[in-house]
């Protein structure tokens, strides 16, 4: 069996098989999308606000998407370990038009 599904655990024999099992798992709509961060900041413009991080992305597919605000400690700490090693980051997503670039809510970094 090239796949084998338990509560929590997916074992595949190829990279492929494996993202094919993940997106499955949660939905036909959601989309791999690969890209490179090229920049990661805080900015201190507004001193009440809470959330002032920043990451630039490249996108594999064309575009560049930069994102102030609305980054979970979870995803910054993804996105750092990205920045930090071979730059690569994807993401699944099942947003439509350009609105994927902003989904951080499947986020992975890749080696």
């Amino acid at each position: 069996m090239a796949t084998e599904k338990s509560t929590g655990r997916i074992q595949s024999s190829d990279s492929d098989a494996m993202k094919t099992a993940q997106a499955e798992r949660i939905g036909n709509d959601f989309r791999w999308h690969y890209g490179r961060v090229t920049r990661m900041g805080s900015y201190d413009l507004v001193s009440s606000a809470k959330d002032r991080r920043s990451v630039t992305i490249m996108w594999e597919s064309g575009g560049l998407s930069c994102q102030y605000g609305d980054v979970s400690d979870d995803q910054w700490e993804i996105l750092k370990m990205a920045f930090m090693s071979s730059g690569m980051i994807s993401i699944l997503s099942d947003q439509t038009g350009e609105d994927w670039m902003y989904d951080l809510r499947f986020l992975e970094a890749v080696r």
